[in-house]
């Protein structure tokens, strides 16, 4: 089971309580896990990936095992202790402003 952690509006969309767990079949990749999110929790579609493009949305990161992943090619291996459920992935609407 893969652990993530999404921020509290779209725990609330997705009528959520704490951390979501989610099956992914294959490699453990951004692109899996955002894929399997979406079909578990379809409300949540178009609100960290643009509709069209797949892209992250401007104002969301991804990070896990202390590290931002929000760059990382959507097709890389996550790694292996958020594969296992050891660690979680975290979904983070960035701040902006001055």
């Amino acid at each position: 089971m893969i652990r993530v952690v999404l921020p509290a509006h779209l725990r609330t969309l997705a009528r959520v309580d704490g951390e979501v767990k989610l099956e992914v079949m294959g490699a453990v990749t951004q692109r899996a896990l955002l894929d399997a999110l979406e079909a578990r929790y379809p409300m949540l579609r178009g609100t960290i990936r643009d509709h069209m493009t797949q892209n992250r949305r401007p104002f969301v990161r991804f990070f896990a095992c202390e590290q931002d992943l929000s760059h990382e090619a959507p097709d890389a291996p996550l790694p292996d202790a958020v594969a296992t459920g050891a660690e979680p992935f975290l979904i983070v609407g960035a701040m902006a402003g001055g």
